[in-house]
């Protein structure tokens, strides 16, 4: 059976109150711009999104 907070919309307010990630500002992403070079000597730009190790990408630090 789910979990009827899933469907209510109901959502935690203790969580409102956690420190959130200064590594990621709480959005549990880190971005990093990227250049390479190809091989007609073009730069090409990429951004890209990996999930934040310090707060395991849920946005907020852990408790203790």
């Amino acid at each position: 059976m789910t979990d009827s907070s899933e469907k209510t919309g109901v959502f935690d307010a203790g969580k409102l109150a956690q420190t959130r990630c200064p590594d990621c500002s709480g959005t549990g992403e880190l971005h990093f711009d990227s250049e390479n070079i190809n091989e007609n000597f073009e730069v090409e730009k990429q951004t890209v999104i990996t999930p934040c190790g310090k707060c395991n990408g849920t946005g907020y630090l852990p408790a203790g």
